[in-house]
């Protein structure tokens, strides 16, 4: 699957793996700053530059108005989508202003929606969302992990291998039941039968 790696203008927690090769490389406006600290190139940048001194002088270049509905990242999310990505690994977008790191998340739940996979790395977590469908864990994978209904409700929820199962379970998002659950040392699963679920884990 063709992986897309995109760098926001947030604080940036630990290192910026180098993608595949043939893998797209996203500056989203100020991550530009970030993708050139440590040695990466961006096939392009995008954004209203309103967190970059200047323009950046790259041969591919998108522009958006500050006036905008999409935020840099979204714009950031579709270009890749265009592109055929499947799997988004984004940096640089959680941290600092709250609300920016909650558009984020939306963001994932925009790649479920579009069959896609998005993660969203912050300073020792990662988070993505999952839409009628399911993700796994080998058995070495640690700490904690916390699962919650990010549509109105998520149903036929199944949690196992980790430390507090549950069987097709209902959850919805007015109630955090699945905060603070734990690997238990042997291969796991998280699936959702009908909605989405932001799955949050401990990396």
């Amino acid at each position: 699957m063709k992986t897309c790696l995109i760098a926001g203008a947030g604080p940036l927690f630990g290192p910026i793996p180098s993608p595949a090769d043939g893998g797209l490389i996203i500056a989203a406006d100020g991550g530009y700053a970030h993708l050139w600290r440590v040695g990466l190139r961006p096939d392009l940048v995008i954004g209203d530059f309103d967190s970059l001194p200047e323009k950046p002088e790259h041969p591919h270049v998108t522009e958006l108005a500050r006036d905008k509905d999409d935020t840099d990242m979204l714009a950031a999310v579709k270009y890749g989508l265009e592109q055929g990505c499947q799997v988004f690994h984004i940096y640089g977008g959680t941290g600092g202003r709250l609300d920016h790191t909650m558009a984020n998340v939306q963001v994932l739940a925009y790649l479920a929606r579009h069959g896609a996979r998005g993660v969203l790395h912050g300073e020792g977590f990662a988070v993505t969302c999952v839409r009628n469908g399911e993700m796994t864990f080998d058995r070495s994978r640690q700490g904690t992990i916390s699962v919650f209904a990010h549509s109105d409700t998520a149903q036929g929820v199944c949690l196992e291998g980790l430390k507090y199962e549950l069987r097709d379970a209902t959850l919805t998002n007015g109630c955090p039941l699945g905060v603070s659950n734990e690997f238990a040392g042997t291969d796991s699963r998280v699936s959702v039968r009908d909605g989405t679920l932001i799955v949050m884990w401990a990396e």
